[in-house]
């Protein structure tokens, strides 16, 4: 479907939870509030969605969080959203803290590619940023998604003062591995206000001058954003994604879901469009059992185990879901504000709106 821009939509994120076991300083610091279980969609409420959302165009799903492996069953999500007519890729964006854990599981239920946020490759600087001592759990997680045949592609954000200065160890990183270094210029949201980031212009004239024969890559390595560079010698690839300093508003082709259904045409801006009210009819704030359904559903190994959550067949509550998402694309905002912070709207933390 296209939005009135004529821009074609074709892309969603979905968060599945607001929890992470991490502590980001400008995502998700200590203190912040936590969304109830039970005003959460149900797996049945997502594909209920994604499905509405197929049938408008639609194509691509990408699963995050918070930390989307912290809700339990998360990898027979994957099955259910790859069974859905018309969906042609399923990806997870996650910190890599339990994907090792989780990746037969979740490769079992077709993931074949996987963003991984990780800020530095200096263990103890890891730990300062996310408040755990985490650094070789997610290097292995990376290591072992590699040697799966994954297509890994590395998020970084830089943050003046704190780990700007290690750039040139992801990089090298990249050169030694088959993975896409990607960084991303941090957006004025939530505790990401309060940091100065990094500009991906001045980052990318730094890697010129050390790497003179850096070239642009126009393959198609992802669903998003971002722009790729190729460094001869190396393995993997670096990529950029500059909402700030490179705006592509005008070939953006995504809306966002958060945890609670509600539908982001723009991070930019507070206006949503609420969804769980149109699933849960006069019970939006939580459904009677609704644990005691997943619980049954889903095996303790995260697979499906003999049958998918039913979908019920109500022809007036999808045709309400496809007009809410309709509304969502078409009103998609022309543009972000983030150049004018006194323009921007959007109150919510990051971690409650989804990567």
């Amino acid at each position: 479907m296209k939005d009135q821009y004529g821009r074609i939509i074709d892309y969603m994120r979905i968060s599945i939870t607001d929890k992470c076991n991490l502590r980001c300083r400008y995502c998700m610091p200590e203190g912040v509030e936590i969304i109830p279980m039970s005003h959460l969609l149900t797996f049945e409420e997502i594909v209920k969605v994604c499905t509405a959302a197929a049938e408008l165009g639609v194509r691509k799903l990408k699963v995050t969080g918070g930390e989307p492996l912290v809700r339990r069953g998360a990898p027979a999500l994957f099955g259910m959203l790859r069974e859905i007519h018309g969906i042609e890729d399923v990806t997870l964006t996650t910190n890599g803290v339990l994907l090792k854990k989780y990746l037969p599981a979740l490769m079992d239920n077709g993931l074949r590619s996987v963003n991984i946020s990780l800020d530095t490759m200096d263990r103890t600087l890891y730990e300062k940023i996310t408040g755990q001592d985490a650094f070789l759990q997610v290097m292995e997680s990376i290591e072992t998604a590699v040697d799966a045949g994954l297509q890994v592609k590395i998020n970084t954000v830089l943050l003046e003062g704190v780990n700007d200065n290690g750039w040139e160890q992801m990089l090298l990183y990249a050169g030694e591995h088959s993975v896409d270094v990607r960084f991303i210029e941090i957006m004025p949201i939530g505790a990401g206000s309060t940091f100065t980031g990094v500009s991906n212009q001045t980052l990318l004239a730094r890697i010129r001058e050390r790497y003179p024969d850096l070239t642009e890559d126009l393959s198609v390595h992802g669903n998003g954003p971002a722009s790729y560079y190729s460094i001869p010698g190396f393995a993997g690839g670096v990529g950029f994604i500059s909402a700030m300093h490179g705006k592509f508003c005008d070939h953006c082709n995504r809306i966002r879901m958060s945890a609670q259904g509600e539908i982001k045409p723009c991070l930019c801006y507070g206006t949503s469009v609420d969804l769980r009210q149109a699933l849960r009819g006069s019970d939006p704030d939580g459904e009677e059992n609704r644990m005691i359904r997943e619980n049954k559903t889903i095996g303790n190994a995260g697979r499906l185990t003999g049958k998918s959550l039913s979908i019920e067949n109500n022809s007036d509550r999808k045709n309400e879901l496809k007009s809410l998402l309709a509304r969502a694309i078409w009103d998609k905002p022309q543009a972000h504000c983030f150049e004018r912070r006194d323009a921007i709207t959007e109150d919510k933390k990051m971690v409650s709106i989804g990567g």
